[in-house]
């Protein structure tokens, strides 16, 4: 099954600065991408563009991309329209771009998105921000839900993520609904597999996926994506270095932020109770943080 993104182009929208994983047994995955920094400023310019076609992959399904394949123009306005109602509060530039990372970096398809599933049933309300699968070398199988979070604070991101997850997993609502979850949210993926495109033969293996049956020759675990951004300060004599220099430092910052957390971030999984789970997280800073985080949806979805 192929992964929704029409292509993988976002990814040159970053370096990748570093890949390592967090705890012994090298099951859970920590990446470290920066934007392309151009002038000694970080390209925002160049992910507003790249994120264009990406937020159709995203909010829109393979059945609505399917009946508007001959017309580009209605499908890209109908996209937009549907992701502005939903951000229409403080955006949700975390979600496309864990959507985007899992799919570009990790290859693992997407199989119903939060926009899909959020407007399926107004009791929908902890649910994850993505649902996709990924095949594992050794034929079993992984569901990964995805979870982002964007703070200045670095750690403050990673906690607040993973409180949420645990939240997910053991199926707690703040909000006063008794419908949420996990189990919740298989059965809403189960019951919306129809707004995606899907042969009758991929309908079954995905629901296999969902609900596996004695039958089945693989095993299936719940995993999760993680997306964090947090904020990175760059000062105004630093902006003055050579183009070199600047990169060097800003790179080597950001790695030395995220590293500093490796031992905390593996802590915060065994403290919730979540290390039977796989991870794979991604993680990406941004300069003023709160400020970005909504001109850079505004100029995607313009």
């Amino acid at each position: 099954m192929k992964i929704a993104l029409e292509s993988t182009d976002i990814l040159n929208s970053f370096d990748l600065l570093l890949t390592k994983t967090i705890d012994k047994y090298q099951r859970d995955k920590l990446n470290v991408f920066a934007l392309k920094i151009n002038a000694n400023e970080f390209n925002y310019r160049n992910l507003e563009e790249q994120l264009i076609d990406p937020l159709i992959d995203y909010s829109i399904s393979r059945e609505v991309k399917r009946e508007y394949s001959d017309k580009p123009g209605r499908l890209s306005k109908k996209a937009r329209e549907k992701f502005k109602e939903y951000s229409k509060n403080d955006g949700e530039l975390g979600e496309l771009l864990l959507f985007c990372f899992l799919e570009a970096h990790l290859n693992a398809p997407k199989i119903l998105s939060k926009l899909e599933l959020k407007t399926s049933t107004s009791l929908y309300v902890n649910g994850a921000d993505g649902v996709h699968f990924r095949k594992l070398p050794d034929g079993n199988f992984q569901l990964i839900f995805g979870e982002s979070k964007m703070y200045a604070d670095i750690k403050l991101a990673f906690n607040r993520a993973l409180e949420s997850i645990y939240e997910f997993k053991n199926e707690i609502n703040g909000k006063g609904t008794s419908k949420s979850g996990i189990c919740y949210e298989k059965s809403l993926i189960s019951d919306n597999l129809s707004k995606e495109t899907f042969s009758e033969e991929e309908k079954f293996f995905l629901k296999s996926l969902i609900y596996p049956s004695e039958k089945q020759t693989f095993y299936v675990d719940d995993a999760f994506g993680v997306f964090v951004g947090f904020e990175i300060i760059v000062n105004d004599e630093e902006k003055e270095l050579p183009n070199h220099a600047f990169r060097k430092l800003i790179h080597n910052r950001i790695i030395t932020n995220v590293e500093q957390n490796f031992e905390e971030i593996y802590g915060k999984i065994r403290e919730l109770g979540l290390q039977g789970h796989d991870f794979y997280i991604y993680v990406l800073p941004f300069t003023e943080i709160d400020i970005k985080r909504k001109e850079i949806l505004k100029e995607a979805l313009s």
